[in-house]
Formats: C-alpha cells, sequence, structure tokens
C-alpha cells in the first residue's frame, strides 16, 4: 500500500520541470495501478493549472498532458485567449472549482466536464442553460458529495444524493459520469483511504439503486492520488506535484 504523504509530495512538486515532474506522476499512477491489479489506462490524469503561468501549462501539454482542470471561471476565460494557449492542440478543460450560477454561460459548450455540481439549483440551472442553448451535446458533469458534511463545504450529502438522483437524472441536457468529492485535509496520505473508500461505496450503491452506470470517481489529489487510485479513483487531480507551488491569485 502507499505510504506517500504531504510531505513526500511537497520535495517531489520542487524536482526537475514541468515535464520531468508529469513523467514522475505517471509512473506513480502506474505504479499505484500495479497494487490493485488495474490497467493504469482505467485511470485519468486532470492536471490543476489553475493560477499557473501558460508557459507550463504548455510545457505539459507538449509532454502529452491532454486534460488540465481550472478552478476560477474568469482566470480560465483570460487563459483560453492566451495566444500560447490557443496554439495548444488536442487539450481539454475540465471545470473543478465552485460555480455562479450567473456563470454557468461561459462554461457550456466550452468545457469537457463540470465536475463540482453541488446541488439540485445547480443542476436544474445547468439543465435550463443547456436546453436553451441548443446544439444537442449534453455537457458532462460531476455530482460533488460532501461525504464528511462539513459545515459550509459544498457538495450534497450521501443521503441527499441518494433522495435527489432520481430526479438528477432526468434532467434533460446534461450527463452525470459520476461522482467527485474533496475529502477533509488529513496529516498523511494513508489516513484519506476511509474517505476514498467511502466514496466508491456510494457510487456502487447509487448504481445499483437507479440502475444507471457512475462510471467516473473523481477523487485523489497531489498529496493522496495514489491512495485514491487503490480505492477505486477513476480520475485524479493533480496540480502542485506537476507544475510546484501555485503563484498566488492576483
Amino acid at each position: 500500500m502507499s505510504g506517500t504523504d504531504g510531505r513526500t509530495t511537497a520535495l517531489t512538486s520542487r524536482m526537475g520541470s514541468v515535464s520531468e515532474r508529469l513523467e514522475a506522476i505517471r509512473g506513480r499512477i502506474t505504479r499505484a495501478c500495479e497494487r490493485v491489479d488495474r490497467d493504469p489506462a482505467s485511470v485519468q490524469l486532470l492536471a490543476v493549472s489553475k493560477m499557473q503561468p501558460a508557459h507550463a501549462v504548455a510545457e505539459a501539454a507538449d509532454a502529452g498532458q491532454q486534460l488540465f482542470g481550472e478552478n476560477y471561471v474568469q482566470h480560465w476565460l483570460g487563459r483560453v485567449e492566451n495566444p500560447t494557449i490557443v496554439a495548444l492542440k488536442g487539450i481539454h478543460w475540465h471545470f473543478i472549482g465552485k460555480l455562479q450560477r450567473n456563470k454557468i454561460r461561459f462554461l457550456l459548450g466550452r468545457v469537457r466536464c463540470i465536475e463540482t455540481v453541488d446541488r439540485m439549483k445547480l443542476a436544474r440551472e445547468l439543465s435550463n442553460r443547456a436546453l436553451a442553448r441548443g446544439g444537442g451535446t449534453p455537457q458532462h458533469v460531476l455530482l460533488e458529495v460532501n461525504l464528511a458534511e462539513e459545515p459550509g463545504k459544498a457538495g450534497f450529502s450521501p443521503a441527499g444524493l441518494s433522495a435527489t438522483l432520481g430526479e438528477l437524472l432526468t434532467l434533460p441536457g446534461i450527463t452525470i459520469d459520476g461522482l467527485m468529492s474533496i475529502p477533509p485535509q488529513r496529516e498523511v496520505a494513508e489516513a484519506s483511504r476511509s474517505d476514498h473508500r467511502a466514496l466508491a461505496a456510494l457510487r456502487d450503491r447509487l448504481q445499483e439503486e437507479q440502475g444507471v452506470p457512475l462510471p467516473t470517481l473523481s477523487m485523489g489529489m497531489s498529496s493522496d492520488f495514489e491512495v485514491a487510485i487503490e480505492e477505486g479513483s477513476t480520475r485524479v487531480r493533480v496540480g502542485t506535484g506537476i507544475f510546484g507551488p501555485r503563484p498566488p491569485r492576483a
């Protein structure tokens, strides 16, 4: 089992170039998969590029990285107009931050997945705006779960999601691919194992209750992605492990 903790990840993030760190992360993903007899191709790596300079994103893309995650709508809008970013081919964006309903219009049809649908009102608004926009292609989303039901933290409670998933699945214009979570911060990666295991168990139960596939489990970040993979994650969100320390938000 993985013994990686936050200190090891922080050390790794300071070593080498973006492309070298990216290669190291891919190697760790492969080894984590091997430990639990999984195909490494079953795990997507989402590079969390929020607040990172355009040249760092370009270096990751040149090294073969295709999926990038952004947290702030306004910053992302400026990023995708940056000539360095515009010149990149074959990359896809996911939105992984808190989404206000008045910002939905900027994302629909432009990001591959909105991973932070954390409440019914937001899901309904996404559905309505997707239908009004037209085009025939649904917006892919994940449902954010607040597993520990932490006060002030976004996300459906497990019980709340069980009660509302049937309605969520009927909303036109969006496709629910699965679940995501941001568990409480732990001192060591191993301490997050129960959180990731709980999300996987919730997904399995919801699939059985609703009779629909929810194939995506977006869980695990720079400090604990190996443990998350061992517990079934299909998409890990890695920022500092690839890009190093995040610049301060302007």
